[in-house]
């Protein structure tokens, strides 16, 4: 099946027992058995639910993956993969990623003898002499967040089989993709030579700001088992109310990215040729250093733009955020509304200064997800709080 029907019919079969069309709501904690251990494939809710399954199985084939495990929110799925690891191990990651990740890695996970390193991935000599005997798992973010980076997915999968090669009797190294800005629609890591994808399914998979769930999904039969028994083991798992409306808003979701990306190439060549904008952050620019890339292992380049003002002024850009009327201040993205947010204070500010700016995230950087409202109202929106702007 191709994307736009996969949304719809992807592991979704018609209730067995009513035929109905949408998958229920099995709001239940527990399942009664014939005897002990004889049941119908369901013994406690925290296991397995029906709606959960049917919303893991479709998750499943749109990454076109084997297996997919539903998590509480994006963290306790990347809390499950960094479960894969154990004291010692060492982790190569992105040095430009959202903030709840690297307050994760670095204040819960690096107490536990976990040892991570934040490159600039977005060439592989900048992080292939890291790689050692500890190394166990890069991690990457592409398009990265708010700096809109572009990472060769293909070209880091290569490395890494390169580097496995050589590591007679060591355990290999696994290739996790936070695949969130992107979404299925656009990027499809497992084909890239992921071992695993994660998603914030908050975002755009849902769709409609109304639930946090994360997943994780992966090919591997040996990888799924081990992510099997820590979501059942951990208990992180999300509640089949809110399988259900992720299940819902995946049935829109080729439409609304086809929205998205319109709308966000509309607003990125507006905004990078006013006069008050500095610079902006999107693949779509053939200017953009890794442009060619961003083509190559995606389908289109997606709704996240961020920029700054010239004169690079805190309170300007402050200004700005606080004068949008379609745009609202919040954080998160991928809603059909459109969003605008200041990563330094909001997302990413568990990263000390030092470290962002490293990373290119200055104190005046502005984060926006373009939604799926008339581009006309958009641009409007864009426009007059420009007008307050002094530069």
């Amino acid at each position: 099946m191709k994307f736009a029907t996969k949304v719809l019919h992807a592991g979704i079969e018609p209730e067995a027992q009513t035929g109905a069309i949408m998958t229920p709501i099995f709001q239940t904690s527990t399942y009664v058995q014939e005897a002990p251990g004889v049941h119908k494939g369901y013994e406690y809710a925290r296991t397995q639910n029906p709606t959960r399954d049917v919303l893991q199985k479709n998750l499943a084939a749109l990454e076109n993956g084997n297996h997919a495990y539903c998590f509480a929110s994006g963290m306790a799925a990347t809390e499950a993969i960094i479960h894969l690891l154990n004291p010692g191990d060492e982790v190569i990651c992105t040095h430009d990623l959202y903030g709840g990740t690297y307050r994760l890695f670095t204040k819960v996970y690096a107490k536990y003898g976990i040892i991570f390193h934040f490159e600039d991935m977005s060439e592989i000599k900048n992080w292939s002499n890291k790689v050692n005997s500890r190394t166990r798992m890069v991690w990457v973010e592409t398009p990265t967040n708010p700096t809109l980076k572009i990472i060769d997915i293909e070209a880091v999968s290569i490395e890494i089989k390169q580097q496995n090669e050589n590591r007679l009797g060591l355990d290999p190294i696994l290739l996790t993709v936070d695949n969130t800005f992107a979404s299925p629609y656009l990027q499809n890591p497992l084909d890239l030579g992921a071992d695993i994808v994660q998603h914030s399914v908050t975002k755009y998979i849902s769709g409609h700001s109304d639930v946090v769930m994360g997943a994780a999904i992966v090919k591997d039969p040996e990888l799924a088992n081990r992510l099997a028994f820590f979501q059942n083991s951990c208990g992180a798992v999300p509640g089949p109310q809110d399988c259900f409306l992720v299940l819902r808003g995946i049935k829109t979701l080729a439409v609304r990215m086809q929205r998205h990306c319109e709308n966000g190439a509309k607003v990125a060549h507006y905004l990078v040729n006013h006069p008050k904008i500095d610079k902006v952050f999107w693949p779509g620019f053939i200017t953009h250093s890794h442009h060619e890339i961003a083509k190559k292992q995606m389908k289109d380049f997606g709704g996240m733009i961020s920029f700054s003002l010239k004169g690079d002024a805190f309170n300007e850009a402050m200004k700005f955020a606080g004068s949008m009327h379609i745009f609202s201040l919040a954080e998160s993205l991928g809603g059909v509304e459109s969003l605008i947010g200041h990563p330094a204070s909001m997302t990413h500010a568990s990263i000390p200064k030092e470290e962002r700016m490293k990373a290119g995230l200055t104190d005046s950087l502005l984060r926006i997800s373009v939604g799926i409202e008339d581009i006309e109202d958009i641009l409007s929106d864009l426009e007059q709080a420009l007008e307050k702007v002094v530069v």
